[in-house]
C-alpha cells in the first residue's frame, strides 16, 4: 500500500485540480481521522504566503484578491476534508493508515475496492487549486475546509461567528453536474438500544451464520430513492421467518457501519435444532432466489448464504430476540414521501443504517431526513413509539437544520449567468435530499448568500463511488468564471 502514488491522475485536466486531489488521496482521512489532511491543507496555504486560521477544528485560508479585483464581494470556497470509509468485503484496506488507490478508466476515476473520497475531495481540491493556479482571477477569497461532515457535521457546528470575512459562500459539495443547489434536508440520528439477557445454548442445537452481501449501498440521502435493498431490512425479514418456522435463537447480529450509508451487508448467527439444519439451509437458498427476484435490476450481485459455525455458549433470550425482530421488521425504511413541487426529489426518508449486538446489548441506528421539520419529527416519533413498545430505550442526537432555498440569491444569479454564458443552456436549480453544511453554517452566519455546485459523482458512500472526468473540467471552468465575475461589494 505504501507504494501507491496515483500518478495517473497527473495526466488529467485541469492539472492543478487533479494534483490537489491526488495529494488528498494519499492522506488517510475517514471521518474523525482527517487531522492530517487538514494539516496538509493548512501547510499548502502557508507555503503560498496566505494567512491560515484554525477554528473549531477547521482550517481557513485567507487570500488577497487578484490585483484589480479587490472590489468584488468576498467569497468563501467551502468543502469538507473527511470521507466515508466503505470497502468491499474482500478488501484489506485500512482507512486510517492506507492511501486510496485510484483507477482511471472509461472517462471516470474510481478506487480499488473502496470509496474514492471524491465526496468531497474533488470540491476541496478545486478550492485549493484556485490558490495554486496563478492563472485563476478572483476577488478576496477564503478557503474553508471543515471536519467530520460525514458523521456529525462537527466542524460546521463548531465554526465561530465573526471569524470569516466572506459574504458569499460557494459550497463545492454537490454531486450532479448541471445542477445548482439552493437547499437541503435536515437530519437527525435515532438510536434504539435493547438490553436483554443471554441464556445457555441447548445441547441439541447447531449454529448457523447467515450472510447477506453484494448490495450496492450508497448515500442514504441522494440514493435513497433508487430502489436499492437495505441489508438490515432484508435480514429482519429472514430472521422473523426463521424464528417462526425453526424456533431459531439469535446469538449475534451485525449489519451496516455508517449512519449515512445504505447498509450493503449484514450477518447473523442463529441457533436451531440440529435436525432442521438441511431444511434451514434450503430456506436460505429460497430466500436468496426471492431477494434476487425482487431486486433483479437494482441489486444484481446480491448473495444470501448460510454456513454451519461453532456453537456459541449463549444466545439472546427469546423475549429480546422476538422484540428486536418484530421492531426491525415493522419499522418503515427508505423514501417515505416525495416532494410535490420538485419532481423526483425525496421529501422525507428513514435509513436503518446499523444493527449491531455486543454481548447482551443490541443497538439499532437510523438517520431520518426531511425538508419539512414537522415530517422529520413525525417519523422520529414513529420510530420512538415502535422501539419503546418493543422494550428498547430510544435517544436522538446529531440534529442538524435544513437549508431554506432563496431563489433571489445573488450568488445563484452569478453562478447561473456564468453557466448559461459558458455552456449555452440553463442549469437546473434544485434542492437535495441530503445534509449539506450550509444549513448549519447559516445559523452562525445568517447573512451569508449561499449556493452549492460540483461535478458528477456517482454512488458516493459506496465502493462503487466514481467521479466523471469531463464534468470535473466543466466544474473547474465554471468556478473560474464565477470567481472573476462575482458582483462588486454593495456600498
Amino acid at each position: 500500500m505504501s507504494q501507491i502514488d496515483n500518478k495517473q491522475l497527473q495526466s488529467l485536466e485541469p492539472q492543478a485540480l487533479w494534483e490537489q486531489f491526488r495529494q488528498l488521496t494519499l492522506i488517510p482521512r475517514p471521518s474523525g481521522h482527517e487531522a492530517a489532511a487538514l494539516d496538509h491543507i493548512a501547510e499548502v496555504g502557508r507555503s503560498l504566503g496566505h494567512e491560515v486560521i484554525r477554528n473549531g477544528g477547521n482550517v481557513i485560508i485567507r487570500a488577497k484578491a487578484t490585483p484589480g479585483l479587490e472590489g468584488l464581494t468576498p467569497v468563501i470556497l467551502q468543502g469538507h476534508a473527511d470521507m466515508v470509509p466503505q470497502k468491499e468485503t474482500t478488501s484489506a484496506h485500512d482507512f486510517t493508515t492506507d492511501p486510496i488507490e485510484t483507477i482511471v478508466a472509461d472517462g471516470k476515476v474510481t478506487a480499488n475496492g473502496t470509496t474514492l473520497g471524491a465526496d468531497n475531495g474533488i470540491g476541496l481540491a478545486a478550492a485549493m487549486a484556485v490558490l495554486t493556479d496563478p492563472s485563476v482571477e478572483h476577488g478576496p477569497i477564503e478557503i474553508l475546509a471543515t471536519r467530520e461532515e460525514e458523521t456529525s457535521m462537527g466542524g460546521a457546528s463548531a465554526l465561530e461567528a465573526g471569524v470569516l470575512d466572506g459574504q458569499m459562500l460557494l459550497n463545492l459539495d454537490t454531486e450532479a453536474w448541471g445542477e445548482i443547489c439552493i437547499g437541503c434536508a435536515s437530519g437527525i440520528d435515532v438510536t434504539a438500544t435493547f438490553k436483554g439477557t443471554r441464556v445457555e445454548t441447548a445441547d441439541t442445537d447447531v449454529a448457523v451464520r447467515v450472510t447477506l452481501s453484494g448490495l450496492r449501498g450508497g448515500h442514504s440521502g441522494m440514493d435513497i430513492n433508487l430502489g436499492r435493498a437495505n441489508a438490515n431490512k432484508l435480514m429482519a425479514r429472514f430472521l422473523k421467518f426463521a424464528a417462526a418456522n425453526y424456533e431459531s435463537m439469535l446469538a449475534d447480529i451485525d449489519g451496516g457501519n455508517m449512519r449515512n450509508a445504505i447498509p450493503r451487508s449484514a450477518t447473523a448467527v442463529l441457533t436451531i435444532d440440529e435436525e432442521d439444519l438441511d431444511d434451514f439451509i434450503e430456506a436460505v437458498d429460497e430466500f436468496e432466489d426471492m431477494f434476487r427476484s425482487e431486486f433483479a435490476t437494482t441489486e444484481p450481485q446480491l448473495t444470501f448464504s448460510a454456513e454451519k459455525v461453532e456453537l456459541p455458549a449463549t444466545v439472546l433470550d427469546e423475549m429480546t430476540t422476538d422484540d428486536l425482530i418484530n421492531a426491525l421488521q415493522g419499522t418503515p425504511n427508505g423514501p417515505l414521501k416525495m416532494n410535490a413541487d420538485l419532481p423526483g426529489l425525496v421529501e422525507t426518508s428513514s435509513n436503518m443504517a446499523i444493527v449491531k449486538s455486543e454481548g447482551d446489548t443490541i443497538t439499532v441506528k437510523f438517520l431520518v431526513r426531511s425538508s419539512m421539520e414537522s415530517e422529520r419529527e413525525d417519523v422520529t416519533s414513529s420510530l420512538d413509539s415502535i422501539f419503546r413498545l418493543a422494550g428498547a430505550e430510544v435517544e436522538t442526537s446529531g440534529d442538524y437544520p435544513g437549508w431554506k432555498p432563496n431563489v433571489a440569491s445573488k450568488a445563484l444569479a452569478a453562478v447561473r449567468a456564468s453557466y448559461e454564458k459558458l455552456f449555452g443552456t440553463e442549469p437546473v436549480v434544485t434542492a437535495v435530499h441530503a445534509g449539506l453544511e450550509c444549513g448549519i453554517m447559516s445559523q452562525t452566519y445568517p447573512n451569508w448568500d449561499m449556493v452549492s455546485f460540483g461535478p458528477t459523482i456517482r454512488h458516493p458512500h459506496s465502493p462503487a463511488e466514481s467521479v466523471d472526468i469531463e464534468s470535473v473540467g466543466h466544474f473547474w471552468t465554471l468556478l473560474r468564471d464565477v470567481l472573476k465575475n462575482i458582483p462588486p461589494v454593495e456600498k
